[in-house]
């Protein structure tokens, strides 16, 4: 009978026989291994404590809650230092000079040479947009709108992100676009929800072309000519603050 097998070496590993530390001791496979002990249960992970926050109940009966933690002080326009509640109180009793309704506001915002307008106004009137910035804060609302801080003090009405805000209203703002005005939307919007409402500043519009386009001579062949793309840039934001 056939008393031999043959090993077919293609790496010429037979070298390492005679390599006395390549093979070493035989392992016993005799000897007792110490049982395991039971896993430990892994300590539940702690969600971190919500933030406390305090109750301010102004002219209209309806309360506005701010962060407790956050020390903030803001300054009047004549140079005064002020707490976070006394701000609020201040500008609550100053925006009904801007705008009087939710209306009101949604055009101004929706339109980015009368949104300017008032926050210019506002900054003026010692409403700054890093006040604004600093108060958003305080709301837990740094994902959301400018528009919605001015809601939120005005009319108590909840702050939405600027993620939900243009997936509300993308369906309407998306009619009557072609597909490369869509493209340029849509980028556009990105960078709305990534860092905020000045993205749809006028005075942004170039930065954006050239970003997305890399020259702005590119972007009017693709979408149409200087006045094409301003009026596709400014028409798609009131559809971005209709209520819905």
């Amino acid at each position: 009978g056939k008393e031999y097998f043959t090993i077919y070496d293609f790496v010429d590993a037979y070298h390492h026989f005679l390599d006395p530390e390549w093979d070493g001791e035989p392992i016993d496979e005799t000897t007792e291994k110490e049982p395991k002990g039971p896993k430990t249960p892994c300590d539940p992970i702690e969600k971190p404590p919500v933030p406390p926050k305090i109750k301010i109940k102004l002219r209209d009966g309806k309360e506005r809650e701010i962060q407790h933690m956050i020390a903030t002080t803001f300054w009047s326009a004549d140079g005064k230092p002020m707490s976070a509640e006394e701000f609020l109180r201040s500008m609550f009793g100053a925006l009904p000079e801007f705008f009087k309704s939710e209306d009101e506001l949604r055009k101004i915002w929706s339109n980015p040479n009368t949104r300017k307008a008032l926050l210019e106004k506002l900054a003026s009137a010692g409403y700054g947009a890093d006040d604004l910035a600093s108060f958003q804060k305080m709301i837990n609302a740094e994902k959301s709108d400018l528009f919605d801080v001015l809601e939120y003090i005005s009319f108590a009405l909840p702050p939405i992100t600027r993620e939900m805000r243009v997936a509300q209203a993308q369906s309407k703002i998306f009619e009557g676009l072609d597909n490369k005005q869509k493209e340029f939307v849509e980028f556009v919007l990105s960078k709305y929800i990534e860092t905020g409402v000045e993205e749809l500043d006028q005075e942004k519009l170039p930065d954006l072309l050239t970003l997305k386009y890399q020259a702005i001579s590119d972007a009017e062949e693709i979408l149409g000519g200087v006045e094409n793309i301003r009026n596709t840039f400014i028409g798609f934001q009131k559809y971005l603050y209709e209520k819905v």
